[in-house]
């Protein structure tokens, strides 16, 4: 479902469902229970309701923080997974610029099948939540077989070919990193504490009396917009590859990278 959302609907739209959503189910509720219940306007359990919303929201805060920066330190990382990735493959057409033109010519169609492979197959299906080892596995044995082609026939080469080497390691341990993050979610038991915990903190401001009613209904929305805009975060930085917030591939067309995109 929040694939779906967020392969969709665009941010501001998502912003404007769930937020202004939330904001018209609470002042409908908040509505509803004061005309079923007009004694509620004078307040005379707010100090119980108030210790509620007191307990739980505290509960509630604690929770949402949690998920929100656990997300938001994941989409970091998984940023930073796949620049480091990028740069390491860039890497190792660097170095392959030292080998013979014959087999520097194998290396950078070797890693420009790959990356091409990456953008055009494995991200289209990251962004759908269907990543795939297999996507990319063919180019990146291709990548290896040209490696190990090549012999070196000088300690120059030499030292640039384990270079290449170690930076194609690492490029590999980067891709599984990628495709693993691809792959999380939200825990659901986090989810329904993160959506179920805004069920109950919503209902309870609405026995919250006071005597004005554009007073109460300001503070109910305020309250549900606070909520909404937390709970697009979560949703947004849910899925690192989905939506318009998602991590770009634009890193794999960078730098020396840029030459397999002309």
């Amino acid at each position: 479902m929040s694939l779906w959302l967020l392969n969709t609907f665009s941010t501001f739209a998502l912003a404007v469902l769930l937020v202004g959503g939330l904001v018209l189910l609470a002042v409908a509720g908040s509505v509803t229970v004061r005309r079923r219940h007009p004694r509620l306007a004078d307040g005379e359990h707010n100090e119980m309701v108030g210790v509620a919303l007191g307990m739980f929201g505290a509960i509630y805060g604690i929770i949402l923080a949690f998920v929100v920066v656990t997300l938001w330190t994941q989409m970091e990382n998984t940023q930073n997974v796949v620049a480091s990735e990028a740069t390491d493959l860039a890497l190792v057409v660097r170095s392959a610029e030292a080998f013979p033109p014959a087999d520097r010519s194998r290396v950078e169609r070797a890693v420009g099948d790959y990356v091409h492979a990456v953008v055009e197959v494995q991200w289209p299906r990251m962004r759908d939540g269907r990543p795939s080892f297999d996507a990319t596995a063919e180019q990146t044995h291709a990548m290896y077989t040209a490696l190990q082609g090549y012999e070196p026939a000088s300690a120059r080469t030499q030292a640039f070919y384990e270079e290449a080497v170690a930076r194609l390691n690492d490029a590999a341990g980067q891709r599984r990193a990628r495709i693993t993050a691809a792959e999380q979610s939200l825990p659901t038991l986090l989810q329904i504490l993160v959506y179920g915990g805004a069920l109950v903190i919503l209902p309870l401001t609405f026995l919250f009396g006071l005597r004005s009613l554009k007073m109460q209904l300001l503070f109910v929305g305020a309250v549900a917009a606070l909520i909404g805009f937390s709970l697009l975060l979560v949703l947004v930085l849910d899925r690192p590859f989905s939506g318009e917030l998602s991590v770009s591939a634009e890193p794999y067309k960078q730098a020396a990278l840029a030459r397999f995109w002309r």
